[in-house]
């Protein structure tokens, strides 16, 4: 019986490749052979991206010193991956989590994230994959268009979102997130109005009606205007790590998140796997930490480790035994 696991990681708990690790290992115990079992680790565009693709066969983490979000220098990774595609995370060049002190929404900069996407194409990329969440900044993609001085130098730039918010909505539905008040967002919105005019003056894109351009505060947009493509960031993962020819080989899927529930079926990994294995007529079963139950008949089994656990908290804090144990659940049950 041959096994694919292939979830997202349990944000706050466990990366997506220790739940494969973790499930692995219960299968094992219960008998499964290891030869049969196979892991995909996989994410959504957002957080938890850069290690997925970071893992996967021949590729190489980079570390550069860039523009941090107000500013000040910081390390942020990517990947070469061994096809010569590089992988970026905005957020480790302009992510709200690399502000130290107070929110600075009116002044917080994409420009580190150009910068990136600059030493990606230096280093012989010839097509680069931007993951974007957690951004710090509403300007637009302006600091990133700055330092790529306006132009993506024929490199090949996909930008990975499931947000579908368009460019000058970026403020009203994400400036608070940022610190941003309500004088602070109609100010920001009125600079996406006016940036939204020059990008289609001096680059002939209008990035008003472009869905996601609104993503990260508006860098999509700004990267969409100067070519790149906006895609869904699930699909840019599953494609880089080969997820189609995975579920070809398959007979059984286990997939998984912390939190089963309606949103898992909005762009993220596990409502997208049960979709593609439902095509093919595969069983799919989900480990999570905790599940609505209106969800539940969506799959061929659920596994809540929080149900396994003696505490929801325990589940949180030290999954893996638990992992384990749902693996092992899974295999004796198969």
């Amino acid at each position: 019986m041959r096994i694919l696991i292939c979830p997202d990681k349990f944000k706050g708990s466990a990366t997506a490749a220790e739940v494969c690790s973790a499930i692995s290992d219960g299968l094992a115990i219960a008998g499964v052979e290891r030869q049969e079992i196979r892991s995909l680790p996989l994410a959504d565009g957002g957080d938890g991206t850069l290690a997925v693709l970071g893992a996967t066969p021949g590729a190489e983490v980079r570390i550069e010193t860039v523009t941090g979000p107000i500013g000040d220098p910081v390390e942020a990774a990517w990947v070469l991956l061994a096809d010569g595609i590089a992988a970026i995370e905005m957020a480790q060049a302009s992510g709200l989590a690399l502000v130290t002190g107070p929110l600075q929404p009116l002044t917080a900069t994409t420009y580190g994230t150009g910068e990136l996407i600059g030493r990606a194409r230096e280093a012989g990329a010839t097509r680069c994959v931007v993951g974007v969440g957690g951004s710090a900044s509403t300007d637009g993609g302006l600091g990133a268009l700055d330092a790529l001085e306006w132009s993506l130098h024929g490199m090949a730039v996909q930008v990975a979102t499931d947000v579908t918010t368009k460019f000058v909505d970026a403020a009203r539905v994400f400036g608070p997130q940022k610190g941003a008040n309500q004088n602070e967002v109609a100010m920001l919105t009125e600079r996406l109005v006016t940036l939204a005019d020059r990008y289609y003056a001096e680059l002939g894109v209008d990035v008003r009606d472009i869905e996601r351009s609104g993503a990260a505060g508006g860098l999509a947009g700004g990267l969409a205007a100067l070519g790149a493509e906006l895609v869904s960031g699930f699909d840019m993962v599953a494609d880089v790590v080969g997820l189609e020819p995975a579920l070809d080989w398959a007979e059984v899927i286990v997939t998984g998140e912390g939190r089963f529930d309606e949103t898992s079926f909005f762009g993220k990994p596990v409502g997208e796997v049960l979709m593609r294995a439902k095509t093919r007529g595969l069983p799919v079963y989900v480990v999570c930490g905790s599940s609505d139950e209106s969800v539940r008949v969506r799959a061929h089994g659920v596994v809540s480790i929080a149900d396994l656990a003696p505490s929801t908290e325990i589940a949180i804090s030290d999954p893996m035994p638990w992992l384990r144990l749902a693996g092992q659940r899974l295999g004796a049950a198969l």
